[in-house]
């Protein structure tokens, strides 16, 4: 059977546990010293066990024990000093009942696997200890010889006596299989129990041996196991809607866009630890490291903190990865970041981190490393896949201190709602987390993004003008300081109705510009829908866009 034959008597205690499901243990009585009992390890106490390692063990543990020291932890695993040999000539045979849950949490603490220990805390029969007993001393007698004492008791059993009332109809409405009473009335008493007729069923007394009977339905499934479970029918379940109505909530459809699409632009996702070590935490920590994020029994003592962001870890496994060869590195995570220890301070956030080049060697494009743009590009796609009012947001050139200040940015919708962040991660923070770079990242609040509005339940007539649209050129000198993104806010703001996109298409600065100027020219796509524009409508509304630049941006038309 796959055991390892040690001696005649280790064979009988093997054969009882297989067969009997009875666990035993013979002591070499000539290495005891005084009585043996059953009691609680003392607190530091060791003892050397038949598998050659010593465990130390606590008050809460069960011990078989001389007068000396324990001879064997109870349940689980005897020790070597009272072990049986080829030279042993007295024997002492022990047959016990221990507590389920006491063995199995005694196993865990030690990480110890024994025959005996899987039975013990699954539950053995606790009547058959006396019989269990008998039986193993009649196999030694028979095969080893001997002459053996009278039978020593201690303590008493459990009551394990107790019966659950089986209704006639409860297996057919449980499981759904019409088996008939007297068929029932077999199986049971086939299977150990003593069946008596009782109102509104039968009385079933559980077997001694049977501790995992706790009640009717487990009456009721030992009827259909025999019967055979391939019997239950298949029930499809009812729907309460024809169309099946959706079942996640806002924030979650925006975690799985925002995967989709990061997936889509290259990225790998991750799944790393929610905590990081206080050097980390320090260097992401928007002012001082807040004491509440300090764990107060960390599973390692690296992993001390909650992580006030998703980009340190992603920087850490970009690390390892680079460690190990790989130069272009795309990472990106979904989960919760921390604030503090209120709930409100909790938040979900899509990060990512990009370190190498774009691309590959080609001859037909020279590559370049990852920049602040790719890093604002990938932020503003995923705010776009979740829904987030583009025309709305607002970036400004200010970041946390772990990116760098002048390669960075925050996107804002409104002066105080922060969406993300994204930018060149700081020289010094990559050194601290032995990485070499240059590398970008971005962090988007799901949270943080606006709830939008119910869409109707049907898609709303193509609304297509069968007219031509009409294509304008602007160039302005403005402020070099000045965002290029304002300009277009203000040019799309002049007429919301007639004008149907904008774009920049060249940025020029030179001395021609004077100092602190530069040239921003902007393509203005105009798409009339009640009549064709003449020159004086294509006019005045060049002029409304020419005033609203020069309004909100200090900008005047280059000549």
């Amino acid at each position: 059977v796959g055991l390892r034959p040690i001696s005649a008597l280790v064979d009988i205690t093997n054969y009882m546990t297989l067969t009997f499901n009875r666990p035993l243990h013979v002591f070499d009585a000539d290495r005891l010293t005084g009585p043996v009992v059953a009691r609680l390890a003392g607190s530091g106490e060791e003892i050397l066990a038949l598998d050659g390692r010593t465990y130390r063990l606590d008050p809460t543990m069960t011990v078989i024990a001389d007068a000396e020291a324990p001879q064997g932890i109870a349940g689980i695993i005897g020790g070597e000093r009272s072990g049986c040999t080829q030279e042993t000539m007295n024997v002492f045979l022990e047959a016990a009942l221990f507590d389920p849950i006491r063995t199995a949490a005694t196993g865990r603490k030690l990480a110890i696997n024994s025959d005996a220990r899987y039975r013990f805390e699954r539950g053995v029969d606790p009547v058959f200890v006396a019989p269990g007993a008998e039986l193993a001393t009649r196999l030694i007698l028979d095969l080893c010889g001997g002459e053996a004492s009278e039978l020593v008791v201690a303590g008493k059993p459990t009551e394990w006596r107790r019966s659950y009332t089986l209704r006639k109809s409860r297996v057919k409405n449980l499981a759904g299989i019409d088996v008939a009473i007297p068929e029932q009335k077999r199986i049971l008493a086939a299977l150990g129990f003593e069946v008596t007729e009782a109102v509104g069923g039968f009385s079933c007394k559980v077997p001694s041996w049977r501790p995992d009977i706790q009640g009717e339905a487990d009456l009721v499934e030992e009827v259909c196991r025999i019967v055979g479970l391939d019997r239950i029918p298949l029930q499809p379940l009812p729907r309460h809607y024809a169309v099946a109505r959706p079942v996640l909530n806002p924030l979650q459809r925006r975690m799985l866009d925002a995967r989709r699409e990061l997936a889509a632009r290259g990225f790998n996702e991750t799944v790393t630890w929610s905590f990081l070590p206080r050097s980390h935490a320090e260097l992401f920590s928007e002012g001082e490291r807040n004491p509440a994020l300090v764990l107060a029994n960390p599973i390692s003592s690296e992993l001390t903190d909650m992580r006030p962001s998703l980009i340190p870890n992603l920087i850490a496994a970009a690390g390892r990865n680079f460690a190990r060869g790989f130069d272009t590195i795309c990472l990106c995570e979904l989960g919760q970041a921390y604030a503090g220890d209120r709930a409100q301070d909790e938040t979900l956030r899509a990060a990512g981190l990009r370190r190498g080049d774009t691309h590959e060697r080609h001859w037909l494009e020279k590559p370049r490393s990852f920049d602040v743009f790719d890093a604002k590009a990938d932020a503003l796609a995923v705010l776009a896949v979740c829904g987030a009012p583009m025309h709305s947001l607002q970036i400004e050139a200010r970041a946390p201190q772990w990116l760098h200040p002048g390669r960075s940015g925050t996107i804002l919708l409104g002066p105080r709602n922060r969406l993300g962040v994204f930018g060149e991660i700081h020289p010094a923070v990559l050194d601290a987390l032995d990485l070499k770079g240059p590398a970008v990242g971005f962090e988007i609040i799901l949270d943080a993004l606006p709830v939008a509005r119910a869409r109707a339940t049907t898609r709303p007539a193509l609304s297509a003008s069968d007219l031509m649209p009409v294509s304008r050129d602007f160039a302005f000198v403005v402020d070099a300081q000045v965002p290029a993104d304002k300009i277009l806010k203000s040019v799309r703001g002049a007429d919301r109705s007639l004008i149907a996109s904008a774009a920049i298409f060249d940025i020029f600065t030179g001395e021609s510009m004077g100092p602190n100027k530069k040239s921003v020219a902007v393509a203005v796509t105009l798409q009339p829908r009640e009549r064709t524009l003449t020159d004086q409508d294509i006019e005045a509304i060049s002029q409304k866009i020419i005033g609203e630049v020069a309004k909100s941006t200090g900008a005047v038309l280059r000549t």
